[in-house]
């Protein structure tokens, strides 16, 4: 709720306490002339004016149907910000609650998608695996000038875990919090024909399933998917359940207030 300001001729009409009476009547409410009338013990003549007033302050406004013979009085949303200031901290509650789930889905997304931390790739058929450390922000795109070649290994009585080894131990991978990433929480990706690109003297990373079983020229990208950001997730995620339930609660007091 925005923030309430009050003029000169707002005061003036808050100095009468029938006026506050008034206004403590209408709290989450439509009410006729008349109905406002028995609440307040004002007759109707007196009340009219009074209700001309708070209207021409914005206080209250009045609602007219077409067709239809009675005007019902309401509350302006200055008139609620004056009897329920804790409206706009509500307002700020729910505010931070929707930003933390926010930043609970971003991470979550971060984490499933992984970081590209590495390349290995043979070609034309050579025994030979080329290494390059990368830098990038998922695992779907290498950019050629983000690579640096680390070095070469034997196809001959490899795995991946060999691969993460060597990658690891030529590289400092860290994750978001400037902590080493130990090489078991490396994982390895083929790369998709749609993903091919060029590598130093025009030779191409090819497609693969996997360096462990094929002998073909293929490629295999290095990601890992950042544990921090799951637990940023997860905590964000907590934290919007915690405040969604604090808001609505105090929702439900202030709204509780007004019957």
């Amino acid at each position: 709720m925005p923030k309430v300001t009050l003029d000169r001729e707002t005061f003036k009409a808050l100095a009468s306490d029938t006026r506050l009476d008034i206004l403590r009547a209408l709290d989450g409410k439509n009410m006729s002339l008349n109905d406002i009338c028995r609440a307040t013990n004002l007759n109707k003549a007196t009340l009219h004016e009074h209700l001309t007033k708070l209207n021409e302050v914005g206080l209250i406004k009045k609602n007219e149907r077409e067709g239809h013979k009675w005007v019902y009085y309401r509350l302006t949303w200055k008139g609620e910000g004056l009897l329920h200031p804790e409206n706009s901290r509500i307002v700020v509650l729910f505010s931070i609650t929707f930003i933390s789930l926010f930043v609970g889905i971003i991470q979550l997304i971060n984490f499933a998608r992984g970081r590209v931390v590495g390349l290995a790739s043979t070609f034309g058929g050579s025994d030979t695996i080329h290494m390059w450390a990368a830098e990038g922000n998922n695992v779907n795109t290498v950019m050629v000038d983000s690579l640096r070649y680390i070095g070469n290994i034997s196809v001959q009585n490899n795995s991946l875990s060999k691969l993460s080894m060597f990658l690891n131990k030529n590289t400092i991978i860290k994750n978001i919090l400037g902590q080493q990433v130990n090489y078991s929480d490396i994982k390895w990706n083929a790369f998709n024909e749609a993903e091919k690109v060029a590598i130093g003297g025009g030779d191409s990373l090819l497609k693969g399933e996997s360096l462990a079983d094929s002998s073909n020229a293929q490629s295999m990208v290095a990601f890992i998917q950042d544990p921090v950001l799951l637990y940023i997730a997860i905590g964000c995620i907590i934290l919007f359940m915690v405040l969604l339930s604090i808001g609505i609660w105090r929702l439900w007091e202030n709204k509780a207030q007004k019957i």
